[in-house]
């Protein structure tokens, strides 16, 4: 008896010590899968402006181009109706014709103000830590098609896949590989077909002048 109570405290004490390791081993394993999974983000499930978009946006709102949740080609708000007239007739002909096949096409971006594009460019550079990786996913607002009207990008998954089958016969076409929500207008795809894309918009010439 004399010697069994400091050797339970002793256990208990062990014990302690290896549940507080496992804690902090935990901790360090989830917060490396969470940035894993942060910097995977944009390539498997979501634009780069799903992913900044209301972070940091400041007094930036919709007539900058932000889209509240749940904005079709057919809504009324300034990131639809600002769109080039062609490209916008284009959706909302795809989105007519999806509907049958039960797919609905959502705008998660469409035209941005020239502000709202550098904001999203600055999120980007710093969350991939140069200016270089961030032209991968975002362009400046002096090239970006976004500003121009020329661009739309659109979700869900299964509304990418319908527009990856169908949308050459509207002349809507994916630009570049790394970003299956990103749509252009190409009038002479329904004839030819989409262009060879690009692996991601920093070699995209447009985006060098």
């Amino acid at each position: 008896m004399t010697y069994s109570a400091p050797a339970r405290a002793g256990t208990r004490r062990t014990r302690a010590t290896v549940l507080a390791a496992l804690v902090v081993v935990g901790t360090t394993l989830i917060g490396v899968l969470g940035w894993q999974s942060t910097t995977s983000s944009f390539s498997t499930a979501t634009s780069p402006v799903d992913f900044f978009r209301g972070e940091h946006s400041g007094a930036l709102g919709e007539a900058d181009g932000v889209v509240p949740d749940g904005v079709t080609v057919f809504d009324d708000v300034p990131a639809v109706g600002n769109l080039e007239p062609a490209l916008l007739g284009a959706l909302r002909r795809a989105a007519t014709d999806a509907a049958d096949d039960g797919v609905e096409l959502y705008v998660n971006s469409g035209w941005r103000s020239p502000a709202y594009q550098e904001h999203l460019l600055e999120e980007a550079v710093a969350e991939y830590g140069s200016e270089e990786e961030a032209a991968r996913w975002v362009a400046g607002p002096e090239t970006s098609a976004h500003v121009s009207g020329d661009a739309v990008d659109i979700g869900p998954a299964d509304a990418t896949a319908w527009l990856s089958e169908h949308g050459a016969d509207y002349g809507l076409c994916q630009i570049y590989l790394n970003e299956p929500w990103h749509y252009e207008l190409r009038p002479d795809a329904a004839l030819e077909g989409c262009p060879p894309m690009y692996a991601d918009p920093s070699q995209d010439p447009r985006m060098q002048q």
